[in-house]
């Protein structure tokens, strides 16, 4: 006998997570089906550190190839295949390694009676939307429309993201070639103008002095400063994967001017896609906030969730837990409110993520069309500053001659 973690849901939609005693987990497992619950996850009580119910970091998961894989794997199912013999034939034709070990450890795991919900759920690869509603397809023998309707939202998420991917794609250009721009003109260009004055002996007007000083600094110890600037940003990503600092970087987010209001729409509307996904595949409210909640990659998100979900446990409507939250726009809260008075919650869900997508898409390039010219115009100041401090002393020489 073993002690093993196990987190299920009620009828009455409740997660629940408690340590149970067992031969096995399929034995658990039988059990625990036997009386009618929903089990999200069953995995052996460690006696230090986490538990293994998710909270270790899933690695990353070539989203592209996955959708494909969906699309086939649909195809092959509508068709009559049964589930071993789709996932046998598409083994052979992934090209992401990382993806075929997976998927062939799936197949292993199916062949030895394993549900498909648990074999995904055993790589801790995949994420939560998708291995509970392979669940919630299984329990209602709705399978292939469950996984249609994840590729669906894949193919929207895949399209928002790589808009707003491109729309950073020329201001990051032009921020690498200001930066190339200055480091080129302090490292060889003012320690040369710096040379030719100290030659000539000439008397150097006050601007010139600060920037020749400065240039000729840096360009001497040019290995300790990037010696110091690749162990500042190694310090920084080491620091960045701590929880204090996601929580830091969170709120900076959300403050941010112009961009944290984009960023919170952004991830509003994922959250609606993601519950909407997860309503229209048969899972209870509760155990989607769940879900939902083990999606977000932000804490404060996370933590907002969490709250809305024990609300909503406790009897109040879901746009009032949400609107508690104060991350979730008022409009969001209307439209999810109006969704929960005419019984159509999943479709206005829906409703307002494309509004939010639309709107942040908008947003964006408003704000990177002012960004654009912010940047040619510090460009072109610090240019013209260099400029005129490194040939003002050779006006002034003409002069005197």
């Amino acid at each position: 006998m073993a002690d093993f973690v196990l987190k299920y849901a009620d009828p009455q939609g409740v997660v629940h997570e408690r340590v149970e005693t067992g031969t096995s987990e399929d034995d658990l497992r039988e059990r625990y089906a036997a009386q009618g619950l929903l089990i999200y996850s069953i995995a052996p009580k460690r006696l230090f550190g986490p538990s293994g119910t998710g909270s270790t970091k899933r690695p990353k998961l070539a989203l592209e190839q996955f959708l494909i894989f969906n699309q086939q794997f649909v195809t092959l199912i509508r068709a009559g295949l049964p589930i071993l013999k789709s996932l046998e034939l598409l083994e052979g034709n992934i090209r992401n390694r990382g993806l075929q070990k997976h998927i062939a450890s799936i197949r292993a795991a199916v062949k030895t009676g394993t549900p498909l919900s648990d074999a995904f759920r055993a790589e801790k690869a995949f994420p939560p939307i998708y291995v509970t509603s392979l669940m919630a397809g299984e329990k209602s023998g709705s399978l292939p429309e469950v996984i249609d309707r994840y590729v669906q939202y894949q193919k929207v998420t895949l399209s928002v993201r790589k808009k707003v991917l491109v729309s950073l794609i020329y201001p990051c250009i032009l921020v690498v070639l200001v930066l190339s721009l200055i480091l080129f003109l302090m490292a060889y260009v003012v320690p040369e103008f710096a040379s030719l004055y100290d030659s000539m002996d000439a008397e150097l007007p006050q601007m010139t002095q600060w920037l020749v000083a400065f240039g000729v600094t840096f360009s001497e110890n040019f290995w300790v400063i990037s010696g110091a600037f690749v162990a500042g940003v190694t310090a920084l990503v080491f620091w960045m994967r701590s929880a204090a600092a996601q929580s830091s970087l969170d709120r900076l987010k959300i403050n941010a001017p112009i961009f944290g209001t984009i960023w919170q729409k952004y991830q509003v509307s994922q959250i609606c896609r993601l519950l909407s996904t997860l309503l229209n595949g048969g899972i209870p409210l509760l155990p989607a906030l769940e879900t939902t909640g083990e999606s977000m990659g932000s804490q404060i998100l996370r933590r907002a969730i969490s709250h809305a979900k024990e609300k909503v446990r406790e009897g109040q409507p879901l746009s009032k837990s949400l609107a508690e939250t104060k991350v979730v726009p008022p409009l969001a809260v209307e439209m999810i409110q109006v969704g929960e008075s005419t019984g159509a919650l999943p479709a206005m869900l829906d409703s307002v993520a494309e509004f939010f997508d639309d709107d942040v898409s908008n947003a964006m390039t408003a704000a990177l069309s002012l960004i654009e010219p912010v940047i040619m115009l510090i460009m072109g100041a610090f240019v013209a500053f260099v400029l005129i401090s490194l040939y003002l002393p050779m006006f002034s020489l003409a002069g005197q001659l």
